[in-house]
């Protein structure tokens, strides 16, 4: 019976209850995050109305094939964490870990790519702090663009980082048979957690990466 399932903690009624406590939980979780990736927009859009030309120079020496790459790379993702939600459901033990892994293995050719785009910028003198050396137009506005720039898609990479944490602790449940067609609670709730991190990125590529550029 699903009241007597080895998942079902001794305070809830059943894995429904549990379930739905689980799921609230975790969308209260996902409004701080929005809470705190909103105050980096808004100042970020801020300082764009303040500064347009000085952060289109900045936007203008991003690498758009390395962030539309990675925009794509996000987008495959999901996909595959999506598929490892529904193969979860199914209680398909083999599936759930291969599209976990595959999961694991998009999140880590991003942050691949985003550390090449990372060094890119330090040896080009565009990281912000003692290290910067632009000397062109705007230059005291470009670095206010660069230190968004770092620090918007920083925190978005520390995100990935615990994400991929939490997939391989997802991987190691699974192959010991934890996640069944009754109980796949973690798997969709981490998922949720790992669309919001894509969404993100979502909204940082054209913000960062586009718009001002023509």
């Amino acid at each position: 019976m699903a009241n007597h399932h080895h998942a079902l903690q001794h305070h809830f009624e059943d894995l429904e209850q549990q379930f739905e406590s689980a799921s609230l939980g975790m969308w209260a979780f996902l409004i701080t995050e929005i809470l705190f990736f909103g105050g980096l927009f808004a100042g970020y859009l801020v300082y764009r109305s303040l500064y347009p030309e000085a952060f289109a120079v900045g936007s203008y020496k991003l690498d758009v094939l390395l962030g539309g790459v990675n925009t794509v790379v996000l987008i495959c993702s999901s996909l595959t964490m999506a598929l490892a939600v529904y193969w979860a459901h199914k209680g398909e033990r083999t599936k759930i870990v291969v599209f976990l892994f595959l999961t694991i293995v998009l999140g880590a050719a991003f942050l691949g790519i985003k550390a090449v785009e990372y060094t890119h910028k330090f040896h080009a003198g565009l990281a912000p702090g003692n290290a910067f050396s632009y000397d062109g137009p705007f230059a005291d506005q470009v670095r206010i663009f660069y230190s968004f720039y770092f620090s918007m898609t920083g925190m978005h990479a520390l995100h990935m980082v615990i994400g991929i944490g939490l997939l391989t602790y997802l991987i190691i449940r699974a192959r010991q048979g934890a996640y069944t067609a009754e109980y796949s609670t973690p798997v969709e709730m981490i998922g949720l957690y790992w669309h919001f991190v894509d969404i993100v990125w979502i909204y940082l590529f054209p913000l960062l990466y586009l718009i001002g550029r023509s």
